[in-house]
């Protein structure tokens, strides 16, 4: 059954391990999914201009998951705001489910893009900045959540300096920092960034309070990534 507007009203961030716990199965990968939990929260609950009525609003803000290997806090974030049926959470990963290890945007209501395969959503969030200015839709924000692992791959590094000088304003990208990446980065990830004429904020990924103040700070003329540091991985 799909959940009521009294119901979505109970739900809290409190109420997020327990619908994370409807999904069992094999492939989790409980840590990719765990460390996305707090943000995915803040952005849904209080910045995000979305909504399962405004699902196809071209008004509305998009949301690019980008590290969709790890896609159950997603998944529950999107239950308890009333994109998906709670009944969908214990058919992840299974054969019939539309709830698969990777977002699929076909199956799953408010999933804007189908992901996973690492260092694709930030281009694609480039791109989709790049056509709602060039329609003329100045009001959308687009956002993009990556891992830190991602930045070992060189797509995302021609997307970083390709958005800074193009000024993408409506760019938002936050990178879930779990000490997973490969290669080190010379100052630190905000640094890599910054190179690039963006702007850029390092905050505790588990500080609600600091992640929305880091999400809503004005960044005019540049676009903004926000790095959430959890703990690391192997933890």
């Amino acid at each position: 059954m799909t959940i009521t507007e009294e119901q979505r009203r109970t739900y809290a961030h409190e109420d997020l391990p327990g619908l994370m716990g409807l999904m069992t199965g094999d492939e989790k990968h409980g840590p990719a999914a765990t460390s996305t939990l707090d943000v995915l929260w803040v952005l849904y609950d209080r910045v995000l201009r979305v909504g399962p009525e405004r699902m196809a609003d071209p008004g509305r803000d998009r949301f690019l998951l980008s590290k969709g290997h790890g896609p159950m806090a997603y998944y529950a974030v999107l239950a308890a705001k009333g994109f998906v049926p709670v009944d969908w959470l214990p058919g992840f990963g299974t054969y019939a489910s539309p709830l698969g290890h990777h977002p699929d945007r076909v199956l799953v209501p408010g999933a804007e893009i189908g992901s996973g395969s690492l260092g694709h959503g930030l281009p694609i969030a480039v791109g989709t900045a790049l056509g709602l200015r060039a329609q003329g839709l100045h009001e959308p924000r687009v956002w993009v959540l990556i891992g830190d692992a991602e930045l070992d791959e060189g797509s995302n590094h021609e997307a970083i300096a390709f958005a800074g000088p193009a000024g993408l304003e409506r760019l938002h990208t936050v990178v879930v920092d779990n000490s997973s990446a490969s290669h080190a980065r010379p100052g630190g990830i905000a640094a890599r960034f910054e190179a690039a004429g963006w702007s850029a904020v390092t905050v505790d990924g588990r500080d609600h309070e600091a992640l929305h103040a880091a999400f809503t700070a004005p960044h005019p003329g540049r676009p903004h990534v926000v790095v959430a540091q959890v703990e690391p991985k192997s933890a």
